[in-house]
């Protein structure tokens, strides 16, 4: 039964290690982190996922999953690090790729032949080609001659708070430089995959995850815009959504606050940075969704004095998650200290504020917040904020991204 290494142990990269051990297979956790590498090792986690813990525990205790600061030699190689992108001076979204040469060019002193180097990063068109040329450039440079390796783009399609139970469920593409790449990265995945894994090349692969976010990119886009018109006109966006969405083939989506995550928040970019003249609509719905964090600063700014106490209410990207990668409620908090607001955070999945909040705000519990506030922004639909009644904000200034908040 093949060894894996995967590199990176973060949201993606932890699960797919931790599942692969306890489905029998040596795994190497790889992480430029020392104390997440001492934090797994012990069977504890740095994340926060349902489940992912008794996971974790059972895989190093099995002694299948072990971690390290540097890979070593095994049969597959994961890639599994950030992607993030980068503006430019002209203000362009460019893809930051160094994490992935990063990992690809630490591999080249344990590769071996036949060895298959999966991408799993979600990655603009063409980097699978660049991970084969990165290791190849850097297997040069050590003078080694390693013939016979595999590559393929495999990406995941999970969602923050069922990873688990998605990374078995859920369809999966493998997208191969080869067919007997893309055949091999099957076979892997069959371990745990329950699901249906479709084959492909490894462009088509990359552009396919893409696409999944950015669909979603453009109809939250225009829900988004939707809760702007109604703010101008003196509607009820909620409402109207409700209403519309009786037609048997409307479903729009939520409104919301603007859109986080590592994914719908960025993927788009790879797009329109790869073919700018015709991604125009993507372009067009990242605009519109980076628009709305400073329009509900406006809302509040003008609901609020000078001075006032503002509630953030959530913190994270998105619902019921400590994920603040990326999230527009982050954005709007710090944007709103540095307007002068004494700001009261409440985020129930966080222990400690991001670096973007250190100093400038105070993270609370709920109750203390309603009792302090002036204003409430409603930023997250956590559950622990679903049973919030106008009446608990009498007296003060509400702002509600999520129509959370009835009667």
């Amino acid at each position: 039964m093949s060894s894996l290494c995967v590199l990176g142990l973060g949201y993606i990269g932890l699960p797919t290690a931790s599942i692969f051990a306890t489905k029998g297979r040596r795994v190497l956790g790889v992480d430029v982190s020392a104390s997440v590498v001492e934090t797994i090792s012990s069977g504890r986690i740095h994340i926060q996922e349902p489940d992912l813990d008794v996971l974790v525990r059972a895989a190093v205790q099995s002694g299948n999953l072990k971690a390290a600061t540097k890979p070593a030699a095994a049969d597959v190689f994961i890639l599994a690090v950030p992607t993030p992108f980068v503006v430019s001076a002209d203000g362009a979204r460019k893809p930051d790729l160094s994490f992935v040469e990063a990992a690809a060019r630490s591999i080249a002193p344990v590769v071996a032949s036949g060895n298959l180097i999966i991408l799993e990063s979600t990655s603009p068109v063409g980097t699978t080609e660049k991970v084969k040329g990165w290791l190849e450039a850097e297997l040069a440079q050590l003078g080694r001659k390693v013939d016979g390796l595999l590559y393929a783009h495999c990406p995941e399609r999970i969602l923050p708070g069922q990873m688990l139970k998605e990374l078995v469920s859920n369809d999966r593409i493998c997208g191969g430089l080869t067919s007997a790449a893309a055949e091999k990265a099957r076979d892997l995945y069959a371990t745990f995959c329950t699901a249906q894994i479709f084959l492909t090349d490894a462009r088509t692969a990359e552009l396919a995850k893409l696409t999944e976010n950015a669909y979603r990119d453009v109809n939250i886009a225009f829900a988004n815009e939707l809760s702007l018109i109604c703010d101008k006109l003196g509607i009820d966006v909620w409402e109207l959504i409700r209403l519309a969405n009786r037609h048997p083939r409307v479903k729009i989506l939520q409104p919301g606050p603007g859109v986080g995550g590592h994914c719908i928040a960025v993927d788009p970019w790879f797009i329109v940075d790869a073919a700018p003249a015709e991604a125009r609509l993507l372009r067009t719905a990242r605009e519109v969704n980076d628009s709305k964090p400073p329009h509900v600063v406006a809302q509040v700014r003008a609901a609020a004095g000078p001075g006032a106490v503002v509630a953030c209410l959530g913190l994270a990207f998105k619902a019921n998650v400590d994920d603040l990668r990326e999230s527009p409620a982050v954005e709007i908090a710090a944007h709103l200290a540095a307007a002068g607001l004494k700001v009261l955070a409440v985020e129930p999945h966080v222990t400690t504020l991001p670096e973007a909040l250190q100093g400038r705000a105070e993270l609370v519990p709920l109750a203390d917040a309603l009792a302090r506030a002036s204003v409430v922004v409603l930023l997250v639909d956590h559950r622990s904020f679903a049973g919030l009644t106008l009446a608990q904000i009498a007296g003060k200034k509400l702002i509600d991204t999520r129509g959370m908040v009835r009667a």
